[in-house]
Order: C-alpha cells, then sequence, then structure tokens
C-alpha cells in the first residue's frame, strides 16, 4: 500500500517521532572518503522532516552553527532554526553538545587529562543548555565519544571518573541555579571513536549514576547499535532502564551485531531485535519521544536521504502494528498461559512470608525437571507475527 489518508502507517503527532539534525544533515563522511552530499542548514532539516511527519528533532550546538561562527553569524543562524521551529509546529524534544569533533576535544571534554579543556568543554555545554531551555528541550544527552583512551597508561580511569561525575554535578547545579526543566541522559558505547569509551554500556552508567550528587536528575539513553556492539540485548537494557525509573530517552537505529557503529535505520539491521524493542516500549509504558539516530548511507543523493527518514517512522508503525496484534492472538495469549509467563509476576514469597518460610520448601523434583516450557511455540508464533504469515 502506498502512503496515503488510509494508510496505517503514516507518522501522526501522537506517535512523537523524533530525529537529530545531525541525522539526515550527515554528508556521508568516513575515515575512507569525503563527503557525498553538501551540507544541510538546520532550518531545512526542520522543514523537510515536518513534511515527513515528524514530531520533534534533537540538536547539537554545532548542527546548528559552526564551531567557529562570530556571534553575529550565530544569532542568525539560531534565528533561521527558530523560524523553521515556528513555521512547521516541530518541538525541540531534546539538545546535546558537540564535544568530540573539534581537535580540541581529541583526549576527551569532562575527562580530557588537560584542566583548560574539561572548563572548556563546561562552558560549551553551559551555553548550549540556555538554547535548549529557550527552544523548550526537556532532556539533555551526554554521548561521551571522546571519553576514553587507547592506551592503559594514559588514563587514570579512577580519577576520570571522577572528573566525569564532577562535569555533571556542575551542570546539574546550573539548570537548576537557572530553573531549567531539564534532565540529563547518557549515552552509552564501548567503543568508536575511541579505542575504549568510559560509560560503555547501558549497565556502566545505571551503576555511574548512583555515584553522582544528583542522581534523580540523571538517566539514560541507550542506542540500539551501541547496545548491540557490545553484544547485548537492547530490548533488555531498555526494559531494565524503565525498572530502575532511568529511560529518558532512546536512540533507534539498525545494526548487524558487534561490528563497528553501522547506524542503519531503524528496522533494516537485527529486525528480529527490532520486533521486541518495540515490544519492550509498548510492554513498559514508554512515552517520551521515538527517536532514531541512525545515517543515511554515502550511496544516497537528497532524495534518499528523506526515503530513509520517512522509512524509520514507518518501520516502527508496522511493527508496532505486529506487536499489537502478537499481544492479542489467542493462540499467543494460550502459548503465554502454558509457558506460566504470567507466573513470574507473583512474588515468590507471599505477604508476610520470610526466608524461613522457604528454607525448606519442597518441590517434586523428577515432575518439574521434565517439564517442557513451550518457549519454542512461543516464539515461533512472534515470528509468524514478524513474517506476515499471521
Amino acid at each position: 500500500m502506498s502512503p496515503g489518508t488510509n494508510d496505517p502507517y503514516v507518522p501522526r503527532p501522537e506517535d512523537k517521532f523524533s530525529f537529530g539534525i545531525w541525522t539526515v544533515g550527515w554528508q556521508g563522511v568516513d575515515v575512507f572518503g569525503g563527503p557525498v552530499r553538501p551540507p544541510m542548514p538546520a532550518d531545512r532539516a526542520v522543514r523537510k522532516l515536518a513534511e515527513l511527519g515528524a514530531y520533534g528533532v534533537n540538536f547539537h550546538d554545532n548542527d546548528v552553527f559552526p564551531f567557529e561562527a562570530t556571534p553575529s553569524e550565530r544569532d542568525e543562524l539560531i534565528t533561521a532554526f527558530r523560524k523553521a521551529l515556528q513555521d512547521t509546529g516541530v518541538v525541540v524534544t531534546t539538545a546535546t553538545t558537540n564535544l568530540f569533533g573539534h581537535p580540541i576535544f581529541k583526549d576527551g571534554a569532562f575527562t580530557a587529562n588537560e584542566r583548560e579543556v574539561r572548563r572548556f568543554a563546561l562552558a560549551k555545554v553551559m551555553r548550549n543548555l540556555d538554547l535548549a531551555a529557550e527552544l523548550g528541550a526537556k532532556t539533555y544527552i551526554f554521548w561521551g565519544g571522546r571519553e576514553g583512551a587507547e592506551s592503559g597508561a594514559a588514563k587514570d580511569i579512577g580519577a576520570a571518573l571522577s572528573r566525569y561525575a564532577e562535569g555533571l554535578n556542575l551542570l546539574c547545579e546550573y539548570v537548576t541555579e537557572q530553573g531549567y526543566d531539564i534532565r540529563f541522559a547518557i549515552e552509552p558505547k564501548p567503543n568508536e571513536p575511541r579505542g575504549d569509551i568510559l560509560l560503555p554500556t547501558a549497565g556502566h552508567a545505571l551503576a555511574f549514576i548512583n555515584g553522582l550528587a544528583y542522581p534523580d536528575m540523571v538517566g539514560i539513553n541507550p542506542e540500539i547499535g551501541h547496545e548491540e556492539m557490545a553484544s547485548l540485548n537492547y530490548a533488555h537494557g531498555i526494559s531494565q532502564a524503565m525498572w530502575h525509573g532511568k529511560l529518558f530517552h532512546i536512540d533507534l537505529n539498525g545494526q548487524h551485531g558487534p561490528r563497528f557503529d553501522q547506524d542503519l535505520r531503524f528496522g533494516a539491521g537485527n529486525v528480529r531485535g527490532a520486533f521486541w524493542v518495540v515490544d519492550a516500549l509498548e510492554q513498559g509504558g514508554y512515552d517520551g519521544p521515538v527517536h532514531f539516530d541512525y545515517k543515511p548511507p554515502r550511496t544516497e543523493n537528497d532524495e534518499g536521504v528523506w526515503v530513509s527518514a520517512a522509512a524509520c517512522m514507518r518501520n516502527y508503525l508496522i511493527l508496532r502494528d505486529k506487536v499489537r496484534k502478537f499481544r492479542l492472538d489467542p493462540e499467543v495469549i494460550e502459548a503465554l498461559v502454558a509457558a506460566r509467563a504470567e507466573q513470574l509476576r507473583e512474588p515468590t514469597l507471599a505477604e508476610g512470608e520470610t526466608w524461613r518460610d522457604v528454607r525448606d520448601a519442597a518441590i517434586d523434583i523428577p515432575a518439574f525437571a521434565e517439564r517442557g516450557m513451550g518457549y519454542e511455540r512461543l516464539d515461533q508464533l512472534a515470528l509468524e507475527h514478524l513474517y506476515g504469515t499471521r
């Protein structure tokens, strides 16, 4: 079915689909080749995404204006960006700071060995926090792409984590004293561009947050590609983050296992994993922006950029429809009962019980050992929904 008024997979504002300005604006640069597409002004990205049905955008400071921009150039470009937002109704859901592109951040930002670089990085973030608050962003992302090392002797990791925490604590103080309605989300990644990046997985970031001065203000922003680069299950990761009340934002894209960060459009990588990601978000009640952080391949011209952006949203809606039908399927409901899935929701201890009540618990060991769980039938039903045969 081609997109149209009767198409169930057309984005709507309530879907809360958002994109990073840097995604559609990516020029196709990689380590082996230069740009294949011209630079894209932030205001054009907003207008084109609005035409596709996007709800919101996320931006780095240097997506809107260059690092070297003069104050007047900065103001002019911000004005054009703001006007595009006003004209289209697209909202700024989140914002972040580019602390990785310029050579000054080659050894990191919050964890650079040189104190002057750390102070400059914090000032850069605070300036963009002012703009983010002005534009209505509620969440501010930290991807520490340069916070890491290639040499074991180059970086005192304990000291680096202390400096990382110091930076986040200072920024929490800043937004609190400025009266901004903003919270922070750490985006983990195991490697690339650094050989090893600090806070490499969702679990590392969740543990780190517990050591901060303002843990309630900080959550995580896991990305499919980053977690799967570490051979981890993204659906499990976001489920644990929701269990902690720390899933402040999500980054969706496509990835084929533990290799370089592919940033494929959502649904174009691990499709089975994408099905369970949507299911986890649906079952967990996530209601934040459904954000796509992908890169249109070098093979595409400007038209192909927008085809890939639209496909991210369409693929999510297709998978959401399949997930909902899966959960309503009578055979699936029957299979879940057979798998005793609902029993896991029952507390192991009844109200008022203690360890004394289970210390001598008895069970029919042979009978339980011989019982099958029926998971293969359940998983096959999920695959048939995914494959479109049910």
